[in-house]
């Protein structure tokens, strides 16, 4: 009986060590100044691997495909046997995109950003109106910012071994 109860002890003492890193470990926020964001979206010609895709929207004849926290990948599909990647949009701190008439709306961060499809420019942004990226572990961050009005784009894998 003794040894039971000391091979339970240790177990209990030694057991309940965990060896994963502290809660919210695995991801580090990257961060944008504010005039910086504001000059961050722009349209780059040219095909792009997606690395980390998110959401896709259709529009004839193209498709939309998010990269998360990156921009939004431009597809044509008017041959769907052979789709061609037109572009890319970068957008930081992007996870989602409608579209109505030519106008793609896009999250940059906390931004509503309207960006005309046609002229490939922004022509409209409401700042503020959307809540800050979560961490694809579902953390928020509540850390110190510094002096400077930082704003929360995306996160950064930090230890590649725990997201296994």
């Amino acid at each position: 009986m003794k040894s039971f109860l000391a091979a339970t002890f240790v177990f209990l003492l030694f057991g309940s060590v965990s060896v994963l890193p502290p809660y919210g470990a695995g991801y580090s926020p990257v961060f944008m100044e504010r005039d910086e964001l504001e000059r961050s979206v722009f349209y780059i010609p040219g095909e792009r691997t997606p690395a980390n895709p998110g959401k896709i929207y259709c529009r004839s004849p193209y498709i939309f495909v998010n990269e998360r926290y990156k921009g939004i990948h431009v597809i044509n599909n008017s041959d769907p046997a052979n789709p061609v990647h037109e572009g890319f949009i970068v957008a930081p701190g992007c996870i989602d995109m409608a579209m109505k008439g030519d106008v793609l709306y896009l999250d940059n961060a906390v931004d509503l950003v309207a960006f005309d499809f046609a002229t490939k420019q922004v022509t409209e942004r409401i700042r503020n109106v959307m809540p800050e990226p979560v961490a694809p572990n579902k953390m928020y961050w509540h850390g110190d910012r510094g002096e400077k009005a930082l704003i929360l784009v995306g996160w950064e894998s930090t230890n590649k071994s725990y997201l296994k």
